[in-house]
C-alpha cells in the first residue's frame, strides 16, 4: 500500500511538473513574442506582412529561450522562469540575427512566388521557391535548437550544421515542420487554444526531434568538451 501511495504521489508530481512546464513556457513565450502575436491576431496577414516581417525576428530570442527551458528541464531543472531568462541572455543576439535572416529570406522567396505566379515559367520556378522556403525554415529551426543546446556556439557554425543536417536528415526535419504546420493551422482557427495550451507541446516535439537530428554534431561537441 505504501509503495502504491509513493508511486501515485510521484505520478501526480510528474503530471503537475509537465503541466506547469507547458503553461509557464506558453506564458513566457507569449510575452516574448507579444508584438508578433498582436499583429497576427488583430490584422490581416495578407495586408500586414511587412509589419509581420519586422516583428517576426523579435520573437526569435523567445523561441530559443523556450528551447533552453526544455533542455534544462530534461536535465532535471524546475526553475522555468530562471531558465528562460538565462537562455534569453545567453542567445538573444544570435537568435535575433538568425530571425532577421530567416524573415528576409522567406520574404524574398514569397515575393518571388507572387511575381512568378501566372507567368509561363511559374510552373517550374514556383515549386523550387516553395522547396527553398521550407528548407530555410527547417535550417533555421535546427539552428535555433543548436543555439539553445550550445549557447557559446558561433552562429555561422550552427547554421552550417543546421544546413547539413536539414538536408541529410530531411525526413526528421519534415516531422518537425509538420508539427509546426499543425500548430499554425490550430492558431489560425483557435488562437486562444494554440497560444494557451498547445504552443509549448508543439515546440517541445519540434525541439526533441531537432535535438535528435543534431545528435551527430552535439555528440562531437560533447566529445571535444570532454
Amino acid at each position: 500500500m505504501n509503495a502504491l501511495r509513493r508511486i501515485s504521489h510521484e505520478s501526480y508530481a510528474n503530471v503537475f511538473g509537465v503541466v506547469y512546464l507547458g503553461l509557464m513556457t506558453n506564458a513566457l513565450l507569449l510575452v516574448a513574442a507579444l508584438p508578433l502575436v498582436l499583429l497576427l491576431v488583430t490584422t490581416d496577414p495578407s495586408r500586414s506582412w511587412p509589419l509581420l516581417a519586422v516583428a517576426a525576428p523579435l520573437a526569435a530570442p523567445g523561441l530559443t529561450a523556450a528551447f533552453s527551458v526544455f533542455r534544462a528541464h530534461a536535465q532535471g531543472s524546475t526553475t522555468i522562469a530562471r531558465d528562460f531568462l538565462a537562455g534569453l541572455r545567453a542567445t538573444w543576439r544570435r537568435s535575433l540575427a538568425l530571425g532577421g535572416m530567416l524573415s528576409a529570406v522567406v520574404v524574398v522567396l514569397l515575393v518571388d512566388v507572387r511575381a512568378f505566379s501566372g507567368s509561363p515559367v511559374g510552373v517550374a520556378v514556383i515549386p523550387a521557391l516553395a522547396v527553398l522556403t521550407v528548407l530555410a525554415v527547417a535550417i533555421a529551426l535546427l539552428t535555433f535548437v543548436a543555439l539553445a543546446e550550445e549557447p557559446k556556439v558561433r552562429l555561422r557554425d550552427a547554421l552550417r550544421a543546421g544546413a547539413w543536417l536539414a538536408v541529410r536528415r530531411w525526413y526528421l526535419s519534415a516531422v518537425s515542420l509538420l508539427v509546426l504546420a499543425a500548430q499554425a493551422m490550430l492558431f489560425a482557427s483557435f488562437p486562444a487554444i494554440a497560444l494557451g495550451l498547445t504552443a509549448s507541446a508543439a515546440l517541445y516535439l519540434a525541439w526533441a526531434n531537432a535535438r535528435f537530428t543534431l545528435r551527430p554534431v552535439l555528440d562531437i561537441a560533447d566529445t571535444q568538451t570532454a
